[in-house]
């Protein structure tokens, strides 16, 4: 069988480095290359991301761009792109449980008060604090994709209140009300304490966590930002939790990164700051992606992952 050459395109990552050894246990089917690529017009498939602003028009013949992650705003917004190029997710059932493990770790630590109990700990005094139950914390998911059901699942499993929303009507789990379009929206967040966006980037949802959303949560509220780091109003979050209708954030993606040292997020007591780790793909996940994809493209099939990229997921 001829291997389908896939170029590798990123100004950012170094894709070999991180993906290479499962890279090349698919090298019989899919022939790896470096951009640029000798004989462009031989390509068909490349793997990228934040791909250099020129890179794919050198390429004619490409048949998909393969996302590394869930998310795929950077390649639908990369120029050049010809509207018509299948751009293809992962989709990781690992990389799903992950994300959850993160979320949970937060949405319990607010119920639990674990913030003070490390405030207690620093300044050696002894007090047992009685957290509420799990039912008494109700908490929204902005996104019910692959990983927001299964955030949605163990949340409930663990007896938390689930409210899950979407832009259009979806099916919902044990234990999970399913909310969908504005209205469904505004009904959400004002039954929701604790809010986890795990949302894609759209012209829609650029900038939605700002301050009117915020204000229609509960008082008290907590805000676990996962999606992108556009969706988030700064300013508003910090005006947000300085009158304290927000009792805290965690925030794992920002607008810049790596996240400026002067930036006021770093220093803030009410805000926990992790570097876009909350969970990855892995490179064996990558590899099949690809490997699905160019199985789909020599059969002159859709591949498996494709997005709407007039809606952006």
């Amino acid at each position: 069988m001829n291997r389908l050459p896939c170029v590798l395109l990123s100004a950012t990552t170094d894709l070999r480095g991180l993906f290479g050894a499962a890279l090349a246990e698919i090298a019989d089917r899919v022939e790896i290359l470096d951009h640029p690529a000798p004989e462009p017009e031989r390509v068909r498939l490349a793997l990228g991301w934040r791909p250099p602003a020129d890179a794919l028009a050198r390429y004619p013949n490409l048949a998909a761009l393969c996302s590394i992650a869930a998310g795929v705003d950077n390649l639908l917004a990369c120029p050049g792109r010809p509207p018509d190029l299948p751009v293809v997710r992962v989709i990781d059932p690992d990389q799903a449980r992950a994300m959850s493990a993160f979320v949970l770790w937060h949405v319990i630590g607010h119920q639990r008060r674990f913030d003070t109990y490390a405030e207690n700990q620093r300044d050696r005094v002894w007090r047992r604090l009685y957290p509420r139950e799990a039912r008494a914390v109700p908490v929204g998911i902005l996104g019910h994709g692959q990983i927001g059901r299964r955030v949605a699942a163990d949340l409930a499993a663990l007896g938390f209140p689930v409210r899950a929303w979407s832009r259009t009507a979806q099916g919902a789990g044990p234990g999970i009300l399913h909310h969908h379009g504005p209205d469904g929206l505004a009904a959400m967040l004002a039954e929701t304490e604790v809010l986890v966006n795990l949302l894609p980037l759209t012209a829609e949802t650029r900038g939605l966590l700002d301050g009117a959303l915020f204000a229609r949560l509960r008082p008290g509220g907590y805000l676990v930002q996962v999606g992108r780091g556009e969706h988030l109003v700064e300013a508003d979050l910090l005006a947000s939790l300085a009158s304290g209708h927000l009792a805290g954030a965690a925030l794992d993606v920002f607008a810049a990164e790596p996240l400026p040292a002067s930036h006021p997020f770093w220093g803030h007591p009410a805000i926990r700051v992790t570097p876009h780790e909350a969970c990855e793909a892995s490179p064996q996940a990558v590899a099949r992606t690809l490997l699905a994809t160019a199985e789909a493209v020599r059969e002159g099939r859709v591949p498996p992952g494709t997005v709407d990229a007039a809606r952006g997921y």
